[in-house]
């Protein structure tokens, strides 16, 4: 009896150092996982700081733009050309939603199908939207002139219909313009839109632009060059008529013999 008691004791024994034994190797992979797990939360920690950093830094001091910057752009009303405060507020770029927008611009009853880039042009593109629909500004129109040697443009916009009219505001600053090679003159391409403006302002756009219905090579100047705001995607061939008949006084750059407005503007 004695002997089966040693023997149960020998083995109880040799149990609870197995078990033992087994315990320190589970504490030890238990501080492992702990301490990986602090370190993992650590590193995460740290990757997230640096990347928001990083990204604060690219978009706010470094070379890129954050894809909702432009929305967050406002204006107040500067002073007009002749020097007296406009009473109207620009449109806020924000309207541009940093989108690419669709629609048509019915010009002589001929629908152009139209592209705006909202985010390459973000104020032009506001208030273009802004003055076609919220306000229904362009209904009606007339495109005042065009250009038919060297510059082949039309531009439309002015209320006025002589060149002098506009919104009531003036804006700015130059987007999305064209560059070129030192020494070279910029080509604005076939069915590009680009804001008019006045010679050496870069803060003078309000309502008056033109389209491009061939390729033309458009200097500089003080101020840099003209804001691209979108393009006529298909249905340029509708302008025909009109740049086929030229100017009244048969000149390179007047008003259309044909006379030209623009019926509506959708856009989406």
């Amino acid at each position: 009896m004695a002997k089966s008691s040693k023997s149960t004791l020998d083995s109880a024994k040799k149990s609870l150092k197995n078990f033992e034994a087994k315990q320190v190797v589970i504490d030890h992979k238990v501080k492992v996982r702990a301490r990986d797990n602090r370190l993992a939360v650590i590193i995460t920690a740290a990757v997230i700081v640096f990347a928001s950093i990083s990204q604060f830094v690219y978009f706010n001091a470094g070379p890129g733009m954050s894809a909702d910057s432009c929305i967050k752009v406002t204006q107040t009303p500067i002073p007009s050309i002749s020097g007296k405060p406009n009473p109207a507020q620009i449109p806020d770029s924000g309207i541009s939603e940093c989108r690419d927008w669709t629609g048509q611009i019915l010009v002589n009853k001929k629908a152009l199908d139209v592209k705006l880039y909202g985010a390459k042009a973000p104020q032009a593109v506001g208030n273009f939207v802004y003055l076609a629909q919220t306000s229904g500004f362009y209904t009606g129109i007339s495109c005042h002139r065009l250009t038919t040697s060297g510059i082949y443009v039309l531009q439309c916009g002015d209320p006025q219909g002589n060149g002098s009219g506009g919104p009531g505001y003036s804006f700015g600053p130059i987007e999305n313009a064209p560059t070129a090679a030192k020494g070279t003159v910029p080509t604005y391409k076939k069915g590009w839109l680009a804001m008019a403006r006045t010679k050496n302002s870069g803060t003078s756009m309000g309502s008056q632009f033109f389209i491009v219905y061939k390729d033309s090579q458009i200097p500089d100047d003080v101020a840099g060059g003209y804001t691209v705001f979108g393009e006529v995607t298909s249905g340029l061939s509708g302008l025909d008529p009109i740049i086929k008949a030229g100017t009244k006084d048969g000149s390179g750059d007047g008003a259309p013999k044909v006379s030209t407005s623009i019926n509506t503007i959708t856009l989406k």
